[in-house]
């Protein structure tokens, strides 16, 4: 935006207003809300000092780096680490490996949580509410050494769930060292321990559901599956659309904590995926800069399918995304 001034004995000259006009907007927010800001400053410090500060290790992924020497000191790479990774005749099975439990665990994993809160929602008992709910969230607070554990306990030879298989079938079924039910085991021990825990979300957005709205339904004679379809469901969509997106943006980060810990020497070919693999390179072997690069490479495919989904989402939803 452009002011024209003209002064006595002088020629129209024009002054530029743009910058001005947004810099003095600017000011009037931040007095506006310097209080607010206030409050978000503590927050914005700490993820710059414990997010962005340590992105400049990442430069080791382009650097044959040297422990003994510093991060610039070490010869420049450029894209060597990444070329010999997708190169490596193990790339093909550790992608599959990842995609695959990442996928059918956000599949499999997504709607249990929106089911129990939709279960939960139709209690009218609160002490019983309340005893099932702290049933349900308590899996989430037993560490992942101990959940390993108890899979380990239960599905051993001489475990109580072959025990029931031996009775039918005559023998046991080696669960953890079988590569056919590695993935199984740790997508539905998963849900069970994080199902109850995630549903905490949707059931804080059906306590907020207008009561009005169960009345009005009442009287208009719905039962409790059109009451779902028409007010809960209704109601829990923008919470579902965002979960989907973060779960989406983090397919390719699975801990490497529980698959490490459950694997065997016979369920490699289906346990063995990036995470692990960057844990035994990095850690184990000492190479960091190959395990950088491995984990660059990890966070780079997370960024595009949550772009990806990020934009299919809106388009479903009418510009509903993140």
């Amino acid at each position: 935006m452009e002011k024209a001034t003209l002064e006595p004995g002088r020629k129209m000259k024009v002054k530029p207003m743009g910058k001005t006009s947004k810099w003095s907007n600017l000011q009037k927010r931040l007095r506006r809300d310097k209080w607010m800001y206030a409050l978000l400053l503590p927050g914005v410090v700490l993820t710059v000092i414990f997010k962005y500060v340590p992105m400049y290790g990442a430069i080791i992924a382009f650097k044959d780096y040297n422990p003994m020497l510093d991060i610039m000191e070490s010869p420049w790479v450029g894209l060597a680490h990444f070329k010999e990774f997708i190169g490596s005749p193990n790339f093909g099975m550790l992608l599959g490996n990842t995609l695959k439990i990442s996928v059918y665990g956000l599949l499999l994993g997504f709607f249990p949580p929106i089911l129990l809160a939709l279960g939960l929602n139709q209690i009218l008992n609160k002490k019983i509410k309340q005893k099932l709910q702290l049933i349900l969230y308590a899996p989430n607070f037993i560490s992942v050494v101990i959940i390993v554990g108890m899979l380990f306990l239960f599905l051993s030879a001489n475990g109580p769930i072959n025990g029931l298989v031996a009775k039918f079938t005559g023998q046991p079924i080696m669960f953890m060292s079988n590569p056919a039910y590695f993935r199984t085991i740790y997508i539905l021990s998963g849900i069970w321990q994080g199902m109850g825990w995630a549903s905490i979300l949707y059931t804080a957005t059906l306590a907020g559901v207008s009561t009005d709205l169960y009345e009005a339904a009442n009287i208009d004679g719905a039962n409790i599956l059109q009451k779902i379809w028409h007010i809960d469901l209704p109601a829990l969509k923008p919470v579902m659309v965002i979960n989907f997106i973060l779960s989406a943006g983090n397919i390719m980060n699975v801990g490497y904590e529980k698959a490490y810990l459950m694997q065997t020497s016979m369920n490699i070919p289906t346990s063995e995926i990036i995470s692990t693999y960057v844990y035994k390179v990095g850690l184990q072997s000492g190479d960091y800069a190959y395990s950088a690069a491995v984990g660059l490479f990890n966070m780079i495919i997370n960024v595009i399918l949550l772009l990806l989904v990020n934009n299919i989402t809106k388009r479903l939803n009418e510009g509903e995304g993140l």
